[in-house]
């Protein structure tokens, strides 16, 4: 159940935030709402996968 709710999420995640890997975004130079999102996507995508 948990796998397929952060799989949803990873989904939906997808088609509504940005992707900064492919703006090549510099980490040192993110904002804290960019760091913030990247975070997120990290915490879905792990559980997700796991």
């Amino acid at each position: 159940m948990k796998k397929a709710f952060f799989k949803l999420l990873a989904k939906l995640n997808k088609l509504v935030l940005p992707s900064y890997s492919k703006k090549q975004l510099d980490l040192s130079k993110a904002t804290k709402m960019q760091m913030a999102i990247i975070g997120w996507r990290y915490l879905v995508t792990t559980n997700a996968l796991d």
